[in-house]
């Protein structure tokens, strides 16, 4: 079980580092697309702000497309932006929530082991008992039982 847990734990943050690593892509596509684009962006530094700010929904106003193909492109870097940045989110959660998870389900197993163990020695006792009382009222050699069958 431990195993099974350190493989999705690691899927989980290997598909942290593929989200970041798809933003950080939209995010340079974004910038360069906006600086070709758009007039007023004089550099790619320019650009990559304008794609921040549109991607992560912040718009600060310092930059702003003001082309109708700057405008068609932000609206593609803002769907674009929201999906991955909710995927990074998710991939965080997801981690953090899973870790929740399995110490609740730790916590389960450890109170049913207990309740188990608990259950074994007081059947283990009611054993014993029965094997005792078995060996008190068993015949001897020198004292026939009555075996009478009553119809």
């Amino acid at each position: 079980m431990k195993r099974s847990r350190q493989r999705r734990l690691h899927i989980m943050r290997r598909g942290l580092w593929y989200s970041l690593a798809l933003c950080l892509w939209i995010l340079l596509i974004g910038g360069v697309g906006f600086w070709l684009l758009e007039p007023g962006i004089d550099t790619l530094q320019d650009g990559l702000w304008l794609a921040f700010t549109t991607a992560a929904t912040v718009g600060y106003g310092d930059m702003v497309p003001r082309t109708p193909a700057g405008r068609a492109f932000a609206v593609l870097v803002v769907l674009l932006g929201l999906a991955v940045l909710s995927l990074v989110t998710a991939s965080l959660a997801a981690i953090f929530v899973e870790q929740e998870v399995q110490d609740e389900v730790v916590a389960g197993e450890r109170q049913i082991e207990h309740e188990l163990i608990h259950e074994i020695r007081a059947l283990r006792a009611q054993v014993q008992g029965l094997q005792d009382r078995m060996e008190h009222s068993s015949p001897t050699p020198d004292k026939p039982q009555n075996q009478q069958v009553r119809p």
